[in-house]
Parts: structure tokens; C-alpha cells; sequence
């Protein structure tokens, strides 16, 4: 399991918007500039965080992003899976890939077990948690 730098920048936009909740919609130029990404990369980001209903968005002269719920209420697990899709840490446990050989397989249960430690402690975390 490696997270990418969606992974990283969904969660950099994420902190940003929570730092700034409450100011309504924030442009993606200022996060960009406040996150130092690129505001082209950061595009396809927010897209997929819209996307998943973790941001709110709306267009206009006063248009950006803005967080769709309390920070409290959001996981790390959730906002690094909405960019990333599956963190397993072998393709046999992604859901994508079934594999022949799982009823005989001796190292399925290492790998089912490391899975659930990282997602219960990722789900562990919250946005608010990072702001501290």
C-alpha cells in the first residue's frame, strides 16, 4: 500500500477547507497557492472529493469549496479512499481481484490482518484530529 499524491492532496485540500470553515466558499486559487499544488492538478482532486459528497461546491464570482459537514464528522480513511479508491496491501484483497488460490493461501490471513489495522486506524483519525 503506498498513498499517492491524490491520496496527500486530498487530504492537504481537506485540512485547508477545515481551516477555513465558517468563511464560505473558499476559491481553489487560494487553497492551491496555501497547499503550494498546482491549481490544475488540484482540479481533478476536488472533483473527485465533490464527487463523493465529502465537499460542496458552486460556480460564480463567489463559487469555490467548502467542506459538506463538520470536520469532526470526517475520517482520514474516507477522504484518502475518496481520491485513492482501495488501500489493501495486495490486489487479492482490493475487491477487484479474486484469487484462485485464497481457500489455500497461508499468507491471505497476514494480509487480511494488516488491511484492518490500517483502516481502523486510519478511521481512528479525524480532520478535526489534523487541525490540532
Amino acid at each position: 500500500m503506498m498513498i499517492t499524491t491524490k491520496g496527500r492532496n486530498a487530504l492537504k485540500v481537506m485540512i485547508d477547507l477545515a481551516q477555513h470553515a465558517g468563511e464560505g466558499y473558499i476559491s481553489l486559487a487560494d487553497v492551491s497557492e496555501r497547499v503550494r499544488e498546482s491549481q490544475k492538478y488540484l482540479e481533478s482532486t476536488v472533483s473527485q472529493l465533490s464527487q463523493k459528497g465529502l465537499i460542496l461546491s458552486a460556480r460564480g464570482k463567489t463559487g469555490g469549496y467548502m467542506l459538506a459537514r463538520a470536520a469532526e464528522s470526517y475520517t482520514v480513511a474516507e477522504i484518502i479512499t475518496a481520491a485513492e479508491g482501495s488501500l489493501a496491501p495486495v490486489s487479492c484483497l482490493d475487491g477487484e481481484m479474486t484469487c484462485e488460490n485464497a481457500e489455500s493461501c497461508l499468507s491471505l490471513p497476514l494480509w487480511r490482518e494488516l488491511d484492518e489495522v490500517i483502516m481502523n486506524f486510519l478511521k481512528s483519525k479525524k480532520l478535526s484530529d489534523l487541525l490540532r
